[in-house]
């Protein structure tokens, strides 16, 4: 099972910075990790997601490039189509496209794009970004939105899901699957829902299995648990009282130990990749980290 890394730009109090960016980036980079991540959110405090990606398009030379995930419904779908084979040039084909609808509503009313309808939305957007890296202009007589994608056909799409319903959607299309974990990733049913994934890609006759991912929060060092729980509660208190406490409760990836097992339990599951997300910017909670990826 391979590990990724999302950089920390979700950190809340004025953690993230240039040097941020720069310092994470070199470290993933010749660390132990495949991947490097970057989340979008419109309305929150973070750094913008096609900027950070064509950063660390720039900044690294070995590991993938992961979107978690674009909103897709909340884009033009051109311009999108333009960004990412830019940023699949400039990774020299590193890129790989997450997308998703999202739940968040104030994103939508921000991009001034409709939160109804959404999920018809999404799937086509994903025929034209198809449509649009195979060189097809967007409409009769326009040019067509270059540049031409380093890998064929345009970047890998992964879906981000969460139901049963966008699961079986995602089998339509997609070449893999973004998920996301708030508990402490002793998940009984992740080997279930690894089995439903490769069921409805078969029976909509896809001839390879999708690419699993999950992703959890975690948090390591003297203050881990307060760290952990006080990130998890500045980006889910959109979803109100109840839920951010549901969610707290759920938070126990606070040392190296549930670490190590929280990473054995998906492997064993059958997940192809868990991509971890830090609560801190600190590039000590980078190095902390990796001594413990070390130790597993």
């Amino acid at each position: 099972m391979e590990i990724g890394m999302t950089l920390p730009s979700m950190v809340h109090d004025n953690e993230y910075s240039r040097d941020t960016t720069l310092d994470w980036c070199r470290l993933i980079d010749q660390g132990p990790f495949e991947s490097i991540s970057v989340g979008e959110r419109t309305t929150y405090p973070n750094q913008e997601i096609t900027v950070l990606l064509s950063a660390a398009a720039a900044l690294t030379e070995r590991v993938k490039l992961y979107s978690t995930i674009f909103v897709l419904p909340t884009h033009a779908t051109a311009v999108l189509a333009k960004q990412a084979a830019t940023i699949d040039v400039l990774s020299n084909g590193r890129i790989t496209l997450g997308i998703g609808s999202g739940g968040r509503e104030h994103d939508y009313i921000a991009a001034e794009k409709p939160f109804n309808n959404r999920f018809s939305r999404m799937e086509h957007q994903v025929h034209e970004l198809k449509r649009l890296w195979a060189g097809e202009p967007p409409f009769t007589g326009a040019d067509p939105v270059g540049p031409s994608p380093v890998q064929a056909g345009g970047p890998p799409l992964f879906a981000g899901v969460g139901g049963p319903k966008s699961l079986a959607r995602a089998a339509r299309w997609a070449d893999g699957l973004f998920g996301q974990n708030v508990g402490d990733g002793n998940y009984a049913n992740f080997s279930q829902y690894v089995e439903n994934a490769q069921r409805l890609w078969e029976g909509e006759g896809r001839k390879t299995k999708p690419y699993i991912t999950t992703s959890f929060w975690y948090a390591l060092g003297p203050h881990a648990k307060t760290q952990l729980e006080h990130y998890a509660k500045s980006y889910m208190e959109i979803l109100g009282p109840g839920a951010v406490d549901y969610i707290l409760s759920q938070q126990s990836i606070s040392s190296e130990t549930a670490l190590i097992n929280a990473l054995d339990t998906f492997e064993a599951a059958g997940c192809d990749e868990v991509i971890l997300v830090p609560t801190s910017a600190e590039t000590a909670e980078l190095d902390r980290t990796i001594l413990a990826l070390a130790k597993r």
